[in-house]
């Protein structure tokens, strides 16, 4: 079974913005229950069907499988909840772990986050100094929950 361990944490500064360049995602959801989401996304021109379960503290099952590009843009456009989410993800080296930084657009303007996966829920890790305040608790930061509530609506 596949598991993610993953960390979440609000921007302090731009000091990331020169470490990294973005890649643009899009990405959508045919369901967004509790229970389980079922994400449909590309990234550039490939696109990608995930399943993940509920967290349970900082982990929860994924399985995520490569589709066609063109039938994860239509699903994106005909199927998926609206609105889509809109990011520029960026990868980042420190101290031995890869930080993903997701700056999005659209109705979730403004917010940026970053994300460090782990191997376990008590792997120590140093937190870059552009890391602020952790949010991985905080389910408004979920991405299937800021379809329905988008940050720029707080």
């Amino acid at each position: 079974m596949a598991k993610e361990i993953e960390r979440k944490f609000l921007i302090s500064g731009d000091a990331w913005r020169a470490l990294a360049t973005g890649t643009t995602y899009r990405q959508g959801y045919l369901s967004t229950v509790k229970e389980r989401t079922v994400r449909v996304r590309t990234i550039d021109d490939k696109g990608y069907l995930t399943i993940k379960g509920i967290n349970v503290g900082a982990t929860r099952v994924e399985y995520e499988y490569e589709i066609p590009a063109d039938d994860a843009n239509e699903m994106l456009d005909d199927l998926c909840e609206q609105p889509i989410i809109e990011k520029k993800r960026y990868k980042i080296l420190h101290e031995g772990l890869e930080w993903e930084v997701d700056e999005f657009g659209g109705v979730n303007q403004g917010l940026i986050v970053a994300e460090v996966e782990l191997e376990s829920e008590q792997q120590s890790f140093v937190k870059p100094d552009w890391v602020g305040e952790e949010i991985a608790d905080d389910p408004r930061y979920f991405n299937s929950n800021l379809i329905a509530h988008p940050y720029t609506q707080w």
